[in-house]
């Protein structure tokens, strides 16, 4: 029996044939002596190249939403990259072969992502590789995809975008990687799939795993290939438990989510895009607590219009029959950026030009978006929050815009609905004035990742501060607490959107300290309706 262990990025048991990804290391062609057709060859594979990655597009919009299908149009537009573009070019001009240039400035492109400090353009290596080897591929006549003759464990060094949204979803048991990271494509995929998952593992892929019984517990973040009768049946009974476990939970769908004494909070959902409002309704949350609104602004080389985002967010909406949407508005910036707003380069990009400061600084781009968000709110239930607030001047700012947008809206004749204000408390000075910004919003929301983040000065992004990112530091309870009790002082309510409203360690103490509103994944609102329904807090 060989044991191992990762990080767990879902939990779960799965029990099945170890299938091993490898990515196919094809022998590159030597030139044929002619500059000319070497081009040519590149030019056709390009072209194809862009074909597949146009129809893995529309396969991933259906089936993962249009934030994970953005991620191939990155690649589709390095295609396009004069640098790229010109160093494959010289290279052939210089002798190479078609296949050889492109994989050689692969190489170097990606090792120079890698060099950066921005975390953003770090994770551009991975695109450039990805898109590299798919163009490689065709020119060595090698086929690009994966396939499993039945369900089972899909292990692999790491999975690029590209592989992510080509793998047959309908038989992956579960993920396991020695890469990866809980914010890897693979484990957001494990997350909206629901399948147990492991990265960062230490599995010997040179070894013949493939065919093999294999046990994933994403509970433990442990892996078992070739189990002994003694574990096999332990895993067995262990994963009896957590079918029977998800089994029970179906009892609190369509439940008010009220304590045994009375206490009401929403459970909520936090969504990236239009095609994610199917796992909301399954999920049965009672709204859409975090609408991320940057999946219409990344992978594309121009600002969205009205209309397309009004279409999205009419989607939304509409496909949420009467249920509550919270969107967010733009928080493009950080480790989240689109060429074409063509920002400076920062040097702690984390507290630079992002979020509502964008707004404020790019009046334009709020416009649009804001009139968007208004027009859906003739058709249900719209919130809109404003992300990255510091000062009450911000919020002062950013209202008097919108009032100028109403206005405008209403002379032109354009139907709106009733849209709550409010803002995310992401930083400490929010949380430290609180009080004072209550009495300008209709609501709080809290956004745990970057509270803890700025509160203890440490980069969620680096993992080499494992450790230290405690979202139950003391600090941040006594923060959360204070602006739950300044929100209900001034008659408003407040939630929490971030990672931490799904902690099941913590719900009784969001419920003593009040909070109106949890939102997390849609997986993850029917555990947390148990855990709210079973809480024997008593708020005084």
């Amino acid at each position: 029996m060989i044991f191992g262990n990762g990080r767990p990025v879902f939990s779960g048991i799965a029990i099945g044939k170890a299938y091993v990804y490898k990515k196919q290391l094809a022998t590159l062609p030597v030139s044929c002596g002619d500059p000319a057709v070497e081009q040519q060859k590149f030019e056709a594979a390009k072209q194809t190249a862009l074909e597949q990655l146009q129809t893995l597009m529309q396969d991933a919009a259906e089936r993962l939403g249009e934030e994970q299908a953005m991620i191939l149009d990155v690649q589709m537009m390095m295609l396009d990259d004069l640098d790229y573009l010109e160093s494959i070019e010289a290279m052939i001009q210089n002798g190479a072969s078609a296949a050889q240039a492109v994989k050689e400035t692969g190489d170097t492109f990606a090792a120079a992502f890698s060099a950066m400090d921005d975390a953003y353009m770090q994770a551009r290596a991975t695109d450039v590789q990805d898109i590299s080897t798919r163009v490689v591929t065709i020119l060595c006549n090698g086929k690009v995809g994966f396939s499993m003759e039945e369900p089972g464990i899909l292990i692999a060094e790491d999975l690029t975008p590209s592989e992510t949204v080509q793998m047959p979803k309908d038989k992956i048991l579960a993920f396991v990687t020695r890469q990866g990271s809980s914010n890897s494509h693979t484990a957001i995929l494990a997350r909206i799939m629901g399948i147990p998952s492991l990265v960062k593992t230490q599995i010997n892929l040179e070894e013949d795993l493939d065919g093999k019984m294999m046990i994933v517990d994403g509970f433990d973040g442990c892996y078992y290939i070739d189990p002994d009768e003694e574990t096999l049946a332990k895993m067995q009974e262990k994963k009896r438990t957590a079918d029977e476990y998800q089994r029970q939970l179906e009892n609190y769908r369509g439940k008010e989510s009220v304590t045994p004494h009375g206490q009401k909070i929403k459970l909520y959902a936090n969504i990236g895009s239009p095609a994610d409002v199917e796992h909301v309704l399954k999920g049965d949350a009672e709204g859409v607590g975090l609408l991320r609104s940057e999946f219409l602004y990344l992978g594309r080389d121009t600002y969205p219009t009205e209309d397309e985002l009004f279409n999205a967010y009419r989607k939304v909406v509409e496909g949420l029959e009467g249920r509550r949407v919270v969107i967010r508005t733009l928080d493009i910036g950080a480790d989240k950026q689109a060429d074409y707003f063509e920002l400076d380069k920062e040097e702690n990009p984390a507290l630079g030009l992002r979020g509502a400061r964008i707004c404020l600084r790019r009046p334009e781009v709020f416009r649009t978006q804001m009139r968007s968000i208004y027009r859906a709110s003739a058709l249900g239930p719209v919130s809109v929050m404003f992300p990255m607030i510091a000062s009450v001047w911000e919020v002062r700012k950013l209202k008097e815009m919108c009032e100028q947008i109403r206005e405008e809206m209403k002379q032109e004749g354009i139907e709106i609905g009733e849209v709550e204000h409010g803002i995310m408390i992401e930083t400490p000075a929010a949380a430290v004035i609180s009080d004072l910004l209550a009495e300008e919003v209709d609501f709080f929301s809290v956004g745990t990742n970057d509270l803890t983040q700025y509160t203890l000065a440490v980069d969620r992004q680096n993992p080499s501060l494992d450790g230290f990112d405690d979202p139950h530091h003391p600090a941040l309870i006594r923060l959360l607490g204070m602006i739950a009790q300044n929100a209900h002082k001034a008659g408003i309510w407040c939630g929490i959107c971030g990672e931490l409203a799904a902690d099941l360690t913590m719900t009784d103490t969001f419920l003593e300290m009040g909070y109106d509103e949890l939102s997390v994944s849609p997986t993850r609102v029917l555990q947390l309706r148990k855990k709210v329904c079973e809480s024997e807090v008593i708020v005084k």
